[in-house]
């Protein structure tokens, strides 16, 4: 058994698992899905159906006739929609708590993780690429802080110390304590709950995104993702501090360095999508 599975054993109350992400991205990949399909596979879940209709109806998505069911809601939406929609509630059950260990009180680690996935969607859109994937690697990608945060909360001095004032990079300071990383921690999570080898790579390697084989260009979106929403102020607690940009994040996906202060633009520009996310009671 390595290092990180025996220590995820040991862990008592592991996050709740997303598992209708892989679903109904697979699901949704089919060129003949329907609503009905959809919908059948968000209705046996209150909360999540709840969820959807809330935020349907909320401010940023609404309309004048507000959606009564679930099956009106998909329609009225779209399906790369519902996919958000699903993806921010499913995730806000894990990523919505205080992660005390990082400083992070309740709600930053989800406003982070929300932030980072409207940003990395912006640039797979202009990109042509897969946004609901690169949406879920961006909004997943601090997964792994959950399952640490208790460990790390009896040496949150030394996390404070070593990031904030001696600007150590935060992998190499929960590396010394704990022989491994929050990256590391997380992309071996979501290989517990099944999920596919590119999203499992991308966020195991969204520090170094260089390093994760044939998914780097995943693991970009989610580095960048990361980076805009630090950038932005959003949610990062001590580790703002000391996190390394990657260059071959920007030269994996043909972008110059200095385009981040474009994006945080733009995806300044959808805090009402954000806003709405943020509100929802997983």
């Amino acid at each position: 058994m390595s290092p990180i599975d025996d220590y995820l054993s040991r862990v008592k109350h592991l996050p709740p698992a997303p598992r209708i992400l892989p679903e109904l991205l697979q699901l949704l990949r089919h060129p003949d899905v329907d609503a009905d399909q959809v919908v059948s596979l968000i209705k046996y879940d209150p909360a999540l159906t709840a969820g959807v209709l809330h935020l349907a109806n909320s401010a940023y998505f609404g309309s004048a006739r507000p959606a009564e069911d679930l099956s009106e809601a998909v329609t009225r939406l779209g399906f790369q929609q519902v996919y958000i929609l699903v993806a921010a509630i499913s995730g806000a059950r894990s990523l919505a708590p205080a992660q005390k260990g990082y400083g992070m009180g309740s709600g930053d680690l989800w406003r982070h993780s929300a932030t980072s996935a409207v940003a990395a969607q912006i640039i797979a859109k202009d990109l042509g690429d897969d946004m609901d994937l690169v949406f879920t690697a961006a909004l997943l990608h601090d997964i792994g802080k959950i399952v640490l945060s208790d460990t790390l909360e009896s040496t949150y001095a030394v996390i404070v110390r070593e990031t904030s004032l001696n600007r150590y990079p935060l992998l190499e300071v929960e590396r010394r304590i704990l022989g491994f990383d929050h990256a590391q921690v997380g992309g071996r999570l979501l290989a517990k709950w099944n999920f596919p080898a590119n999203l499992v790579a991308a966020v195991e390697h969204h520090h170094q995104p260089d390093q994760a084989g044939e998914h780097t260009r995943l693991a970009a979106y989610a580095h960048i993702g990361n980076l805009v929403a630090y950038a932005m102020g959003q949610g990062y607690g001590n580790a703002a501090y000391a996190l390394e940009p990657s260059p071959a994040a920007f030269q994996l996906l043909g972008l110059a360095e200095d385009s981040l202060t474009e994006f945080m633009m733009r995806t300044f520009d959808q805090m009402g999508i954000i806003d709405a996310l943020f509100r929802v009671k997983p």
